[in-house]
């Protein structure tokens, strides 16, 4: 198998479930169960049924998962990066020993740590609210964000550090307005990655969250939408397009940033 074939294979592997799913959103019961694969009986009436469909408010899954998503967008940034800043430009190794130990919370899947991150929040009266949410995601985050911008940093020149320390600028200021704008690239990545994290976690809000706060995110509205309704593809197809639509557009246009960002630290001189 030539590479060229094995790159189209490949690409229709993943590709034709992102079809079936689409064309057959616009199509009625029978036209899916006869044909689900043909263009035949395309109509809008199954996509409008979607966004007006009680057990799932469209807008306020979009409303409540982007709030999510910028705020642990935020957080992860503030957090992330000045430390990965002090692991990166000091010499001592207990800063290095840090990294290490970020390094291990990547290894540890988020569903391990629900039962005791449950128990804390329950404590801390922050079950079931927005803020305990946001605070676990974003802890998800630090691990590969702080590995990410390390590594970035370190390519960035030191002099510039010292630069700044001549002309009496401090280590905060240094950091945010001198080292902090060159990262573009690694903060960019890791916006999307983090944003395609947040959108598809379906176990964390189920659990955190629960039914009984009123909250719901994308795809915990899709579950409570289409799980009385599994064999009516009206309902499954519309409904799942309707999640995936936001974020395919969103990787689309920012699907270059995710390239250039992980590659910048071993290009940049």
């Amino acid at each position: 198998m030539t590479k060229k074939t094995f790159l189209w294979a490949t690409v229709a592997f993943m590709l034709i479930p992102l079809y079936v799913l689409t064309v057959n959103a616009f199509k009625g019961q029978q036209d899916i169960l006869s044909n689900p694969f043909g263009l035949g009986g395309l109509t809008l009436e199954p996509l409008g049924r979607a966004l007006t469909n009680p057990n799932f408010n469209v807008l306020k899954g979009y409303a409540i998962t982007l709030l999510f998503v910028v705020a642990v967008n935020v957080l992860s940034v503030g957090l992330a990066a000045p430390a990965a800043y002090v692991i990166a430009r000091s010499p001592k190794r207990r800063f290095r020993a840090l990294m290490l130990f970020f390094l291990a919370g990547t290894f540890i899947p988020g569903q391990v740590l629900v039962i005791p991150v449950v128990y804390v929040l329950k404590t801390l009266g922050l079950m079931g609210t927005i803020r305990g949410f946001v605070l676990f995601e974003t802890t998800l985050t630090l691990p590969f964000s702080i590995f990410l911008y390390a590594g970035y940093i370190a390519t960035v020149p030191a002099v510039l550090d010292q630069a700044a320390a001549v002309d009496g600028a401090g280590r905060l200021r240094t950091f945010w307005q001198i080292v902090f704008p060159l990262m573009r690239p690694a903060v960019a990545t890791m916006v999307i990655l983090n944003t395609f994290s947040v959108w598809n976690d379906f176990v964390n809000p189920q659990i955190i969250l629960g039914p009984g706060s009123g909250l719901y995110t994308v795809t915990t509205g899709v579950y409570a939408a289409v799980s009385q309704y599994s064999t009516d593809y009206t309902v499954v197809f519309p409904t799942l397009l309707l999640a995936i639509a936001p974020l395919l557009i969103f990787f689309v246009f920012m699907q270059r940033h995710i390239i250039s960002g992980l590659t910048a630290g071993a290009t940049k001189g």
